[in-house]
């Protein structure tokens, strides 16, 4: 299945796998760059010289196949990153926020391919004028950080603002087989982005207790809060994440004071680096020293579940379609699945309307 997607990147299927935080590690981005479609590494909970040591892992278990490196555009060594992925050949650069102009000539002037998330037509507006390559547009429906605006109606407007344009749309939020993929390029996208399903393979390194939790959800088992970094993540319905809720500011500060300072020890990041980084952010996303403060338990919070195996104590990031899913396939399996399923929906369409 050829689409501008595969064709700017050089994979075989226009199915990119999301940087999802302690997951999309070396072992599931290069099962998922073997399967022929794009795996992208996330370096947001990575130190630097563990990314490092992440890229070289991918290159060995996936030589010759393109990748990505999701970044943090707000990060203080972001563009130290850059310079890292364009020396070791790595050909997409991701951010989940929008990337400034300087981090996207910097990655161009790498060779890189530069995808940016998006959550509105007036951010695709954006970075497009800024000269970005491709923008991921994800729906309410998706997982982690998210806006409010549903993809069926958030990719229609980002493929009409981008007519014309040379800027690949990948359709995410809500998408797990092949009839989310047959139904984004219809709505005129260029490939989709799934991270839950991905999540939910036997290549990701997650604990399968945890897996079992994501499977034992139904479609009403998310909920958005802002109580784990003070902006909107869609997250798994827990006690643990009621609890938060609940919480209040009496709580709330003094548990991201603990949780920043357990992130310092876990990374090596000194304090004062930790300050500084605390001032990009508030610059960079116009946030507020409690919401910077909160920002702390996101990376915590996170590992208790992903790599700790706490599902009562951590915090599970998830889009609905944890809710519909049901296996653990391993990556090649579920790429050729999406892929298969995506063709005979796209055929019998075709037959429907030209009999």
């Amino acid at each position: 299945m050829r689409t501008r997607l595969t064709a700017l990147i050089g994979i075989d299927h226009p199915i990119v796998q999301t940087g999802m935080g302690y997951v999309a590690y070396p072992p599931l981005v290069a099962a998922t760059a073997r399967a022929g479609a794009l795996g992208v590494l996330a370096s947001a909970t990575m130190a630097y010289g563990e990314l490092e040591t992440a890229i070289a892992e991918v290159k060995v278990a996936a030589p010759d196949r393109p990748f990505g490196v999701n970044l943090r555009s707000d990060a203080p060594d972001a563009a130290e990153r850059i310079d890292l992925m364009g020396r070791e050949g790595v050909r997409v650069a991701s951010f989940a926020q929008a990337p400034s102009r300087e981090l996207i000539k910097r990655a161009h002037d790498h060779g890189m391919i530069v995808i940016p998330s998006i959550g509105a037509r007036r951010h695709a507006e954006k970075v497009a004028e800024w000269g970005v390559d491709a923008v991921v547009a994800q729906g309410g429906e998706g997982g982690g950080h998210t806006g409010p605006v549903p993809t069926t109606l958030l990719l229609p407007q980002v493929v009409d603002a981008l007519a014309g344009s040379s800027v690949v749309v990948i359709a995410a939020g809500g998408f797990f087989d092949g009839r989310g993929l047959a139904a984004a390029l219809a709505y005129g996208a260029d490939g989709i982005a799934m991270g839950t399903r991905f999540l939910l393979t036997s290549d990701a390194p997650v604990p399968r207790a945890v897996q079992d939790r994501y499977l034992s959800a139904d479609v009403t088992g998310t909920t958005v809060t802002r109580e784990v970094d003070g902006v909107p993540h869609r997250v798994l319905a827990t006690d643990f994440v009621a609890s938060l809720e609940r919480g209040g500011p009496l709580v709330r500060y003094p548990r991201a004071v603990r949780n920043a300072l357990r992130f310092a020890r876990m990374s090596g990041t000194p304090l004062r680096a930790m300050v500084r980084e605390g001032r990009a952010m508030r610059g960079a996303r116009g946030l507020s020293w409690p919401q910077v403060l909160m920002a702390a338990n996101t990376p915590v919070l996170l590992r208790a579940a992903m790599v700790e195996g706490r599902a009562d104590l951590g915090v599970m990031a998830t889009g609905q379609v944890a809710g519909v899913i049901d296996d653990l396939p391993p990556c090649a399996e579920l790429v050729r699945r999406v892929v298969a399923e995506a063709e005979e929906r796209l055929a019998a369409v075709h037959s429907a309307v030209t009999r």
